[in-house]
């Protein structure tokens, strides 16, 4: 099982039910002091909310009503855990269609059919969350300090990346685009001018990394100091980067 599909499996129920926020704020998932959480998701009169617990290694979908399912996160395929998430859903009387096709990774097997991914290592899970909790605490504090539009600190299911973005309130150039997301989402997500922050744990072609950017970049944005020392501009990706996992990465603000 890979927790990234996991994550955009469930994240896409929210997103499929959640009324649309500026920016795609309505997708995102949140930490809690036991993983991850969708919040509350509005369905017909009721609502419910999907819970991962990394303590206990398991995910909840809670009810309303005071009802729960719970299924054990296990090494098992993405195919499998969808199913199982669905059948959960429908035994609570949660009837929904999402778009299966996995986004930001270059493998966009669909769940149902992705037997592929199948691992899952409850210390590693436990590692990450733990980073996870942390990283939160330090931007809702860096949250605190600007009285201007600010985001809440998102956890965004299919970068993977735990951030927070700060608006100059002006509008931005139409957003060009990234491989694997439908232009019209990056367009919505950076329509204004943005200084974002965050932490991402890497993969791929990169290691795990506090990093920092601007939209659009402003001129002579990568001569700016950062702190600590290590930080650096990453020219292949456009941002300051400090790819060390510490908690001690801030901007000269």
């Amino acid at each position: 099982m890979c927790l990234t599909r996991v994550n955009t499996a469930i994240g896409k129920i929210r997103l499929e039910l959640t009324p649309k926020i500026n920016h795609c704020w309505e997708v995102p998932l949140y930490v809690t002091a036991r993983g991850l959480t969708t919040s509350p998701i509005p369905y017909k009169s009721s609502i419910f909310q999907i819970d991962f617990d990394f303590l206990a290694h398991e995910m909840q979908v809670i009810k309303d009503n005071g009802e729960i399912r719970s299924i054990k996160l296990r090494p098992m395929s993405v195919a499998e855990f969808y199913q199982e998430t669905m059948t959960a859903l429908n035994s609570l009387g949660i009837e929904i269609n999402i778009w299966t096709t996995p986004v930001e990774i270059p493998d966009r097997t669909p769940f149902e059919q992705d037997t592929k991914h199948n691992s899952y290592d409850p210390e590693y899970v436990q590692r990450f969350w733990k980073v996870l909790v942390q990283v939160d605490r330090v931007l809702k504090l860096f949250r605190s300090r600007f009285m201007g539009k600010v985001s809440p600190v998102h956890f965004f299911w299919g970068a993977f990346d735990l951030a927070v973005t700060r608006f100059s309130g002006r509008s931005a150039p139409k957003h060009p685009g990234v491989p694997n997301v439908a232009r019209s989402v990056m367009i919505e997500a950076y329509s204004h001018e943005v200084s974002s922050c965050g932490f991402w744990p890497g993969g791929g072609l990169g290691e795990p990394a506090f990093y920092a950017y601007a939209y659009p970049e402003p001129e002579g944005f990568k001569d700016y100091a950062v702190r600590p020392e290590e930080a650096y501009y990453n020219t292949d990706w456009g941002e300051f980067s400090n790819a060390h996992t510490t908690i001690n990465f801030s901007l000269v603000c």
